[in-house]
């Protein structure tokens, strides 16, 4: 009879552990994404783990917190494949978000892709949170100097597989940007499968999408993984002792596209494309330069004085050819000769005789 009114004491106390370590073991769901839901910068499939939280009543997501062994994740809950039975070509993906991350050190930022639902086993422990996952593809938006890793700067752009070793590197200085500056950036991930190159760029929130990447490589997604089912998602972490960097994400979109062989080599656009429901993307519109609009002008004027230079040149030469000129005789003096002649008439009645003398 002791035990009931124990159990009795304790059971406000258990309850209370369980709310606690479901809350801190599960991943943010319910009302979260239902804030994320109401704004249009974030796809609709989006899940939030660690410390990932909306702010601004769910304008923009705070991955990271100020503090040491602050980590976070935003996931994209809904697989696609490479390989896809329904479509003609492997498939190819675009994606766009917009970030930015306050000055010091941390680990940065990572848009990271893994044949598993890696939002489930999410630990929160390691660099950017993947500790133990070996089979993903990362470009990391790398804040911090470690050169066993290959690391360029603090300030730089690397392709990960397998392991945070980049196989290659992208100097974001070189563009005079700065990735933990606090000032908001957009970059552009692209993969086209036809062709096997991965590219990355970055401009400041604002300016129009560079033509060139900052960095780009080859790789076989569909040899890596094949059918399997891919997840994609964006990390950061703060796993040194001395990080207090807050990683912010203000929008995100991913688009799989099915791209024919012969436009492999187009520059791609994650909203100029069908996406993965068959519905067409809007196109941004380009903006019009001035100079742009002068130069062509002077282009064409000079292209048609040329071309009506040609043809006044060409005109000349054919009536040339064709005019007949009156011919030219030198004019000589001519010597006459004169001579005096009388005339005599005589009348008869018969006729009238002339004689010269």
């Amino acid at each position: 009879m002791a035990k009931f009114p124990i159990f009795s004491c304790n059971f406000p106390l258990i309850f209370l552990l369980s709310s606690f370590y479901f809350l801190t073991v599960q991943p943010i769901s319910s009302s979260l994404l239902k804030s994320l839901n109401n704004n249009p910068n974030f796809d609709s499939e989006i899940a939030l783990f660690g410390d990932a939280e909306p702010v601004d009543a769910g304008s923009y997501v705070n991955i990271t917190r100020p503090s040491v062994s602050s980590s976070g994740l935003l996931l994209r809950q809904k697989p696609f494949k490479f390989l896809d039975a329904n479509l003609s070509s492997p498939t190819s993906f675009s994606t766009e978000f917009t970030f930015s991350m306050t000055p010091g050190s941390g680990d940065g930022l990572l848009l990271v892709l893994a044949p598993k639902d890696f939002g489930s086993t999410f630990s929160g422990k390691g660099p950017f949170g993947l500790n133990g996952e070996n089979r993903f593809l990362g470009i990391e938006f790398d804040t911090e100097m470690n050169g066993n890793v290959n690391d360029l700067n603090a300030n730089h752009i690397g392709v990960d597989v397998g392991s945070f070793v980049s196989l290659t590197v992208g100097n974001v200085s070189s563009l005079n940007l700065e990735l933990n500056s606090g000032e908001k950036l957009k970059s552009w991930i692209d993969y086209v499968a036809s062709s096997k190159r991965l590219e990355i760029r970055l401009s400041k929130l604002g300016e129009p999408r560079p033509y060139n990447p900052i960095t780009a490589y080859g790789i076989d997604l569909l040899g890596m993984w094949k059918n399997e089912d891919v997840y994609v998602g964006i990390s950061s972490s703060n796993s040194n002792g001395n990080s207090s960097q807050i990683s912010s994400v203000y929008s995100w979109s991913f688009r799989l596209r099915n791209i024919p062989n012969s436009m492999h080599s187009l520059p791609v656009n994650p909203r100029g494309y069908l996406d993965e429901h068959g519905e067409h993307l809007s196109v941004h519109k380009r903006r019009v330069c001035p100079l742009t609009v002068l130069a062509g002008m002077i282009f064409v004027t000079g292209c048609g004085a040329l071309v009506a230079f040609v043809v006044l040149f060409l005109w000349a030469i054919i009536i040339s050819r064709h005019t007949v000129f009156p011919a030219e005789f030198p004019v000589k003096p001519v010597e006459f000769r004169y001579e005096k002649i009388n005339v005599v008439v005589e009348k008869d009645a018969d006729s009238v005789k002339k004689q010269s003398i």
